[in-house]
């Protein structure tokens, strides 16, 4: 699967730097880059684009006014944002838009490939792009996650979460390896798309499981080593078609 995708950054060096970092990543294919917005909308008007990846603070067209104008876009699902900025005051705006990540500068290439594997999953679940154009080499392990806790941003093993669970505007991710949970901000929505289908479901506006680490299902409650964890209402026939391919 490869994912096109365009870069936008005023700063030379910093669209020097991401155009550098797209390229040597090879699921992503750099259709384009420019040093303002107005000519990138431009672009975008005539040719479709997967991912953006783009600076908030330019002159005549801002990366958050660009990403207002996307979202509003009928087809916006099928272009994603990522942004690379230098003011964390705009994360909040950031996520209201939908981007599926944002990467404050000076960013490392591990930062960098942590942002673009979550949109690698995240066209590969929505099945917009064919997945046979890359070979199985290519793809990015999905064994693990990155997540920005605190000022770090801390590898995470998918086979060690038991549940994710909703902390006002954080989450809080529960290990089996760890007696405490880690703190990251981010959104439920943002780690249902994060982590695979296949091994994680959302049962509950503020609860997603770990299928693996499922002990016991009792009616509608979901036991989770010593953690009770209700079916939410939204979600029920979601898990009754679950339990029922469990239990067949």
């Amino acid at each position: 699967m490869k994912i096109s995708c365009i870069a936008i950054d005023d700063e030379p060096l910093g669209l020097g730097l991401l155009t550098k970092f797209i390229e040597q990543t090879t699921f992503l294919e750099l259709q384009a880059s420019f040093s303002n917005a107005i000519e990138a909308l431009s672009y975008l008007n005539q040719q479709e684009v997967n991912l953006i990846f783009l600076d908030i603070q330019m002159p005549d067209l801002s990366g958050m006014e660009l990403a207002r104008i996307i979202d509003g876009k009928r087809n916006s699902e099928n272009t994603r944002l990522i942004f690379c900025t230098a003011y964390h005051q705009f994360a909040l705006e950031g996520y209201k838009v939908e981007a599926l990540d944002y990467l404050l500068k000076p960013y490392s290439y591990e930062e960098f490939l942590a942002a673009a594997t979550k949109a690698y999953q995240y066209f590969g679940k929505i099945g917009s792009i064919p997945q046979s154009t890359v070979s199985t080499h290519q793809q990015p392990s999905v064994d693990y996650i990155f997540l920005k806790v605190e000022y770090q941003l801390v590898k995470v093993v998918l086979k060690d979460i038991t549940h994710v669970e909703a902390y006002k505007d954080y989450v809080k991710v529960h290990l089996k390896s760890k007696n405490h949970p880690l703190l990251s901000l981010t959104s439920m929505k943002n780690m249902e798309e994060l982590l695979p289908k296949d091994r994680f479901m959302r049962v509950h506006r503020s609860f997603i499981i770990s299928l693996d680490h499922i002990d016991s299902i009792s009616k509608n409650v979901i036991y989770v080593g010593d953690q009770q964890i209700a079916v939410g209402d939204l979600y029920k026939d979601q898990f009754s078609e679950f339990v029922s391919r469990w239990t067949s």
